[in-house]
């Protein structure tokens, strides 16, 4: 790839990215416009921002790399990615939205009347959105050593501080922006050279899947994947996507809660249209760059793709599209990521204030930076899945059962969120620091969501039954207000005091 051109790309989209920013600061003008845009955001401008958000690192780059070495078996993943929204349609968006709260804490307090059930949700979300923006920086680094040939840590700062500049000038109504632009970049990204490559191999007289050949077994790097891991990796998928912080933020930004549910539909839309073409991506390259399977350099499978069937300058042009939204990936998941957590931060640390949202955004993205700088990649899907069965295992049950179930009571959320962090954040660790020498017991450590997302929502059910004295007595209210559409709902006080919105 021509180093002139990756660098361009890469400068482009930061610039973009920075100027929409700026945009967004000349409007963003109260509290409300940082942490939730004023909940104005209609349903067509709010599904391309989540698409924007969700299509990460692990979408853009690594489900190809997956398909690349596992075959049918990485299709999982886009249907799992895709699927998790249609639980969030069915059972939580609509809930949620009515909730009137600024961030999952604020729900836990004010559904649990709670303090302590607060403070533990928050560090939980802080975990799991610094654990999801290392795989993103990861990602920058590999992208900007392929494009670039600068040392990756050059990528992962980059993205960090485009990250920042844009977040702490406008707040969540300039991140919208961005990542509503960055979400129709990226399908552009993918589809133009796509396009161009499936013509050039046609016009050449090849067949794109070279007969069938891209599916035969025989090239699979990785071993059959059991009913177990499949089934694993779905759970992990469906419901830690319930859990995601800084896709559930997205939904306070709507108006109501019939546009959250608009809202989701039209992202199903849009993440089925964008994951046809990670897996085209994927098949091609199992004919085309096989190599990169061997080599343990599968992520690269997209980036390097349109160079090795392409020549000269119409396939720099082509990888340089690429790189251009594979960075506009990085840089709109890790904003969504940085935007929700600071929100949460600011308003436990800094009470809510619009400084406090700053200094906190500042803080929630030198912290996963520094651990990117001191680690190395695992594989970009498989990171990313690791951090939705953790999800799994730790908020989603908070949430589905706190909106569905009368019976949650504080001490049953606090122990199901606790217990499943601890058996799917200790799974995980085992699996990573013992892997082989774990024997039989490799696969259900290393993919713990079949056995820990069950065992969490079964703790948090038998602690809620034991604890029955600890029901709020405001639950009554609160889940009148998360069941009853807005044309009927009357205004409750529950989920507007305290600490359930920030200061002005």
């Amino acid at each position: 790839m021509n180093t002139a051109v990756g660098l361009a790309a890469v400068a482009a989209v930061c610039a973009a990215t920075v100027l929409i920013g700026i945009y967004g600061l000349r409007i963003s003008r109260t509290t409300g416009d940082f942490y939730v845009a004023s909940r104005t955001v209609k349903p067509w401008w709010n599904a391309s921002a989540i698409g924007g958000e969700y299509i990460s690192a692990a979408s853009f780059l690594g489900v190809a790399g997956l398909i690349l070495i596992s075959g049918i078996d990485a299709l999982w993943f886009p249907v799992g990615y895709t699927a998790g929204y249609l639980m969030l349609l069915l059972f939580v968006s609509a809930p949620l939205r009515r909730s009137g709260a600024y961030t999952i804490p604020d729900f836990a307090a004010a559904r649990l009347d709670s303090t302590a059930a607060r403070r533990v949700t928050s560090l939980l979300v802080v975990a799991v959105g610094w654990l999801y923006i290392v795989p993103q920086l990861h990602g920058a680094a590999l992208t900007m050593r392929i494009a670039t040939g600068l040392p990756g840590w050059a990528g992962a700062l980059i993205v960090v501080v485009v990250v920042v500049l844009s977040v702490v000038t406008g707040g969540m109504r300039s991140i919208t922006f961005v990542q509503a632009f960055q979400y129709w970049l990226k399908l552009t990204a993918l589809a133009v050279p796509v396009v161009f490559i499936l013509l050039v191999l046609t016009g050449s007289g090849q067949s794109p899947t070279g007969g069938g050949a891209a599916f035969d077994p025989a090239l699979d790097v990785s071993g059959d994947a059991s009913l177990y891991r499949n089934i694993s990796l779905i759970v992990a998928l469906l419901f830690g996507t319930l859990g995601l912080p800084h896709v559930l933020v997205r939904f306070y930004t709507n108006p109501d809660g019939a546009a959250a549910r608009r809202t989701t539909q039209l992202v199903l839309g849009l993440l089925a249209l964008f994951y046809l073409f990670p897996t085209i991506y994927g098949v091609l390259g199992r004919l085309h760059t096989p190599r990169l399977a061997g080599g343990g350099q599968s992520d690269a499978t997209v980036l390097l793709l349109p160079g090795r069937i392409v020549d000269g300058l119409a396939g720099d042009l082509l990888s340089a599209c690429v790189v251009a939204g594979a960075f506009a990936a990085f840089l709109s998941t890790t904003s969504g990521l940085v935007v929700s957590l600071a929100g949460v931060v600011s308003q436990d640390l800094f009470r809510g204030s619009v400084k406090g949202f700053r200094l906190a955004a500042v803080l929630s993205a030198i912290v996963p930076l520094g651990i990117a700088m001191g680690t190395e990649s695992l594989g970009l899907a498989g990171s990313v899945g690791a951090v939705f069965a953790f999800t799994a295992s730790t908020i989603c049950p908070l949430l589905l059962l706190g909106i569905w179930w009368r019976g949650l009571t504080d001490i049953g959320a606090i122990a199901g969120m606790v217990s499943g962090a601890v058996l799917c954040g200790g799974s995980l660790l085992a699996a990573t620091v013992a892997g082989p020498a774990l024997g039989g017991w490799a696969e259900p450590l290393g993919q713990p969501a079949a056995w820990t997302v069950p065992a969490a929502f079964l703790v948090t059910v038998v602690v809620s039954r034991a604890t029955p004295r600890r029901r709020p007595a405001t639950v009554a209210r609160v889940m009148a207000r998360l069941h009853t559409p807005e044309r009927t709902e009357v205004r409750d006080p529950v989920f507007r005091s305290g600490k359930s919105g920030p200061a002005n």
